[in-house]
């Protein structure tokens, strides 16, 4: 699975307030400006903190910022969130909430949220 169509794991029906503030974030973390959605996904995830769909695109936000250890606690805090949701990813598959943090936290092992110049330097384990 590409990081993009990954990325794009967006929302499913939730209710907080600023649902269509998360969808601001959809097009630049989708064009890998992650900067410019992690103010958006952080202010999303103060609004619904227990939101798996906000934790996990905040994680990639934060992978594909290079800030490994935050990208880890929102992947990890979308696997312990109570309500498991079926999310929709952007290449057209649905999969649960806590199946998407899983792959979440092995691709951010593997490096597969960084560019791919800064993978092609770094060697990896794989599964």
């Amino acid at each position: 699975m590409s990081v993009t169509a990954f990325a794009l794991a967006l929302f499913a029906a939730t209710p907080f307030a600023s649902a269509a503030a998360p969808e601001l974030a959809v097009q630049p973390l989708a064009a890998g400006k992650a900067e410019q959605a992690l103010a958006t996904l952080e202010r999303a995830s103060i609004a619904a903190p227990h939101d798996a769909a906000v934790l996990i695109n905040l994680g990639i936000a934060y992978a594909q910022a290079g800030h490994d250890a935050k990208a880890r606690a929102a992947f990890e805090q979308a696997l312990a969130c109570h309500e498991v949701i079926e999310l929709d990813t952007a290449d057209g598959t649905a999969t649960d909430s806590r199946r998407l943090a899983r792959k979440a936290l092995k691709m951010l092992e593997r490096g597969e949220f960084r560019p791919a110049a800064a993978r092609s330097e770094q060697l990896t384990y794989r599964d």
